[in-house]
């Protein structure tokens, strides 16, 4: 059933704002942001309309991995701070009419946490069922090469599986060898794992973005996958949209949301997910999670080599993905809208221009994106036009993901040291890590003392200062595209039609309630551009489209004709 204007739920209206902590803000001078350094920045965000701020972890990590490896569920690292901190910034959001989100990484814990620790400590342990435990192949020797229970690859390269010597015993981590999965199997974990949220939710969190919640359920017999790297195989068919995820997650609703008097908002990390099971996943009426981030657009640009041998993206690619994403969930279901996140390199660099054009793509990706049905999350420092980092060097990154990259692909003779950095500069997530440039000073206002990442370099030009100052900024356009959302129904809520579907420069779309229609049309190219809407739009004797909603440049400019990354929303004469 398509929501109305009279019963959508408020996320449908909403746009969410992620913070990784680490490099947002710093208060103490330490290098690393912290949670009193975002409360000092809530009028930027407050300035800027967003709804809902999500929170990347901040709990109690030996932070293997930035903090996704959690030692303890209910408490805050001292690094960040304290849970009277979280209790304030709470508070002081919810004055501000404004919901926290918290990450919830509940498919593995920590090496360190002490439900593993437990685990680890005898066969026979209480909580060695917690976790994915396996003795070596029949008739092998643990540690000798192939012994491993699957020939899993992770994420992070290498084998899933990692030796306890103690035990002879090899336990399951889809991630790094410090990020032991949970065994959901277990009805104990998943009561734990409920408990933990219910406290989260009655201390005044507003829901949960759960990450790589789609791989929380795992086939039990624990297949072998085709071999893909080296001696490894892909395991993912056997706990992609696993057997049982469905059922888990619609526990978790009935166990831990349903009955809530607050409004709550839960977004799923899914990744590899199908549009067939992201229907299942956000449809209201299974009672699972409100929306799910998708991972199609994001792989377009991966080469042969993947992530980190990127080609060029398509335009018709993206419309085909995104096209076919918004008639999946026009009646049932919804999306989530977004570019950049803290795993993904930015934007601009990426599928824009970070040097001639970087304001205009900036300006011109945003409003694509934010137009399409579904709810917009934007990541910290996207709406000042941030790019990548464009390190030089190896020890410039400081990634797991990248370093555990760069030594593989080392090991295996695959590239070359310029091919390395080459795709580093462009993929690592590092790009993403760099420190929010909030003004021209050394350190770009983000710390007095040594930044743990280093701030990009562009922060003389780039910063939140410079942005707030300019009308035409980038920042000032995503306040509008912001407000547009919240003050228009038909961008909320309006059906989408894809035009120019074979069009390599022009991205066009309409969205259509009640009778009001808006065309969105953006030239994602640094190239002047003729554009012939005839039969697809109502055109008007000078070749205009209607009256302008909202534009990425200062002048209307001609009719019909885009300006190199121009972007226009014209909503169609009454």
């Amino acid at each position: 059933m398509a929501w109305t204007v009279e019963d959508a739920p408020w996320w449908t209206r909403a746009v969410v704002y992620q913070i990784y902590p680490r490099s947002f803000q710093d208060s103490d001078g330490d290098g690393v942001g912290d949670l009193r350094g975002v409360l000092s920045r809530l009028d930027h965000l407050e300035a800027l309309g967003v709804d809902v701020v999500w929170l990347s972890p901040i709990y109690r990590s030996p932070q293997d991995d930035n903090g996704y490896d959690i030692s303890d569920y209910q408490d805050v690292d001292p690094a960040f701070g304290t849970l009277a901190d979280l209790d304030e910034l709470i508070a002081a959001l919810h004055a501000r009419g404004m919901k926290l989100v918290m990450d919830l990484v509940v498919n593995h814990t920590s090496d360190e946490h002490p439900w593993f620790v437990e685990s680890r400590s005898s066969v026979t342990s209480p909580k060695r069922d917690w976790y994915w435990w396996r003795g070596p192949r029949d008739g092998m020797a643990a540690g000798q090469p192939g012994a491993e229970p699957t020939n899993w690859h992770s994420f992070f390269s290498g084998s899933t599986w990692e030796l306890d010597e103690a035990s002879g015993e090899y336990y399951l981590h889809l991630f790094s060898r410090k990020q032991p999965d949970l065994n959901w199997e277990n009805p104990e974990v998943r009561a734990a794992v409920h408990a933990m949220m219910r406290w989260w939710l009655d201390r005044g969190v507003d829901g949960f973005r759960m990450d790589v919640i789609n791989v929380i359920s795992k086939d039990t017999a624990l297949p072998d996958g085709p071999v893909v790297a080296g001696v490894w195989g892909d395991g993912s068919p056997h706990y992609t949209d696993g057997p049982r995820v469905h059922e888990f997650l619609h526990e978790m609703h009935r166990e831990v949301f349903e009955g809530r008097a607050h409004a709550l908002l839960t977004v799923g990390e899914t990744p590899g997910v199908t549009l067939e099971e992201a229907l299942r996943y956000t449809d209201p009426a299974r009672r699972e999670v409100d929306m799910v981030f998708q991972f199609e657009h994001v792989g377009l640009d991966h080469g042969p080599g993947g992530k980190f041998d990127p080609k060029p993206l398509r335009l018709t690619d993206l419309k085909a993905t995104f096209g076919r994403w918004q008639a999946g969930l026009a009646d049932v279901g919804w999306n989530s809208l977004y570019w950049d996140n803290h795993d993904q390199p930015r934007v601009v660099s990426r599928f824009g221009d970070d040097g001639r054009y970087r304001t205009e793509s900036a300006k011109a990706l945003a409003t694509l994106l934010h137009l399409h049905r579904g709810t917009p999350y934007v990541y910290q420092g996207e709406e000042l036009g941030m790019t990548n980092a464009h390190f030089t060097r190896f020890d410039q990154y400081q990634d797991i993901e990248s370093i555990r990259h760069v030594a593989q692909a080392r090991t295996l003779a695959s590239a070359t040291d310029e091919q390395l950095l080459a795709g580093l500069a462009a993929m690592s997530r590092d790009n993403a890590r760099t420190p929010v440039q909030w003004d021209d000073t050394p350190n770009a206002g983000f710390t007095t003392g040594r930044p743990w990442l280093a701030v990009n370099p562009n922060h003389v030009e780039v910063n939140a200062a410079a942005e707030r100052a300019d009308p035409q900024s980038v920042f000032h356009h995503y306040r509008r595209l912001i407000a547009l959302r919240h003050e228009d129904p038909v961008v909320a809520l309006g059906d989408f039609t894809m035009l120019l579907p074979d069009d390599e420069q022009v991205y066009a779309f309409t969205r259509s309630l009640d009778g009001d229609a808006l065309l969105v049309v953006v030239n994602v190219s640094g190239q002047e551009r003729a554009v012939d809407l005839a039969g697809a739009w109502p055109v008007a004797a000078d070749g205009g489209w209607g009256d302008l909603v909202l534009g990425t440049h200062a002048d209307p400019g001609e009719p019909a004709v885009l300006r190199p990354w121009e972007a226009r929303v014209v909503r169609r004469p009454a």
